[in-house]
């Protein structure tokens, strides 16, 4: 290992990331997962090594935490001794089912795989910024209309791509439609084009007109003629069916962490009972493969014993929580502590329309976008931020060994004043941040 990766940059297996609880890899399998008997042994690696946790995150990425220089390395050995391939370079990113759903409008993989050989061939990696991204989404079971990308591509139909960029399926620009056959031209001018402006350099800094240039001659459509089937993005909790006589079980880690112990004992179940493969998905879940629909039953009632999210209503999924005091020295409240208790007692207050992030301090690393409802800890204590981030602007304050009762007013306001039909989040911007702090504050 060369050295460490600067804060905000993607900490890979070569290149780990320091952080307030060590050093922080991050694992993409080229597979696309991993026997059960690989993450046996992957977690016993980390056991060995880290702090004895997995983590998947957002974008369904593997993190092992808690390393030192040594144990990187070592680490690093033992994932190869396992025989697990791990991707390097500019993200390339496609679905956890990517070639295996039926309702696919279109297999991204190919078109990926030529998108990565033609980055490697330009030497665009060295040019690039650590965070640019790219996603090739063929839609189906499990899209990727969630997740964040500098260049987005689109199944639209076989055949043809949707191209965006900076942004989500939701909030990036949309630049139009392209052939298969020029997708990957397009995607690399637009590549190059960031490169030229040096590493700091995104999407979102070229203007549309310059994108438009770019691939004008790769165009088949205009942005306004297009239309996506649909922005949501399904969950991936529960047993989903998948062609005939198969599923696939996806499960939740309770804030994109588990206790390595409970993932072995998960893996155990699993491989006894026939599981062929375990993927890593966006929404920090893992998907497990190769089960009949018995099959399936039988290890989510395993899997909700060990602590694993079973429910996609389930609050813990609408919290995103980082390792917080004591695992982080950066932590000033224990944030997964809190998380745990405000999501056993906030009812019907939380509902998929809002994420609620705590943050152990103003890095916010857990969830660097904008929220709804931001709990931060800081040297006034833990504050709350009603729609940005943890670097955001406490509109309240209480001590942090009050937070959860202080959140947990919050709730109850939010469960009294929210009108039939509407979401937590409408509700909360009805209110408005004035009535949301009086409540959070209030002793």
């Amino acid at each position: 290992m060369s050295g460490f990766s600067r804060r905000g940059a993607c900490p890979a297996l070569s290149a780990p990331m320091q952080t307030g609880d060590g050093l922080l890899v991050r694992l993409n399998p080229v597979a696309g997962g991993v026997s059960p008997k690989a993450l046996i042994g992957l977690c016993e690696s980390a056991l060995r090594h880290g702090n004895g946790v997995i983590e998947v995150t957002a974008r369904g990425s593997l993190q092992i935490r808690g390393l030192t220089a040594e144990s990187a390395a070592l680490l690093a050995t033992e994932v190869d001794a396992l025989g697990i391939a791990v991707r390097t370079g500019v993200p390339v990113e496609t679905g956890p089912l990517a070639g295996l759903d039926p309702q696919e409008i279109a297999d991204p993989s190919p078109l990926a795989a030529r998108i990565r050989e033609a980055i490697d061939a330009a030497g665009l990696g060295a040019r690039l910024g650590p965070k640019v991204s790219l996603v090739v989404d063929g839609g189906g079971r499990l899209n990727m209309y969630t997740v964040q990308a500098d260049v987005r591509l689109t199944a639209l139909a076989p055949g043809q791509w949707l191209l965006a960029v900076a942004g989500d399926a939701r909030t990036a620009t949309t630049i139009g439609a392209v052939a298969e056959a020029d997708a990957c031209d397009a995607a690399l001018a637009i590549l190059n084009a960031i490169a030229e402006r040096g590493r700091e350099a995104r999407a979102r800094d070229l203007t549309t007109e310059e994108l438009r240039k770019l691939v004008a001659g790769r165009l088949q459509r205009g942005d306004s003629e297009y239309e996506l089937s649909a922005l949501n993005a399904p969950s991936p909790i529960g047993i989903l069916p998948l062609g005939r006589d198969a599923s696939i079980l996806g499960l939740g880690l309770p804030f994109g962490h588990m206790q390595a112990e409970r993932m072995i004992a998960l893996c155990r179940e699993a491989e006894i009972l026939g599981a062929s493969e375990i993927r890593f998905a966006q929404q920090r879940a893992v998907l497990v493969l190769g089960l009949s629909q018995s099959a399936c039953a039988e290890l989510q009632h395993k899997a909700a014993s060990l602590g694993f999210v079973t429910d996609p209503l389930d609050p813990r999924r609408m919290i995103a929580a980082c390792p917080g005091a004591p695992s982080c020295a950066s932590g000033r409240i224990a944030a997964r502590e809190v998380a745990e208790e405000i999501a056993g007692d906030s009812g019907t207050a939380l509902d998929p329309s809002i994420t609620l992030h705590i943050s152990g301090c103003a890095k916010g690393c857990a969830h660097p976008a904008r929220s709804a409802l931001t709990l931060v800890g800081d040297e006034k204590g833990a504050g709350l931020v009603v729609d940005g981030t943890a670097k955001g602007l406490p509109a309240a304050y209480t001590p942090g060994y009050e937070l959860a009762r202080g959140f947990g007013r919050v709730a109850a306001l939010l469960t009294e004043q929210r009108r039939p039909g509407e979401t937590t989040a409408q509700c909360i911007a009805r209110l408005g941040e004035s009535r949301l702090a009086m409540a959070f504050q209030q002793g």
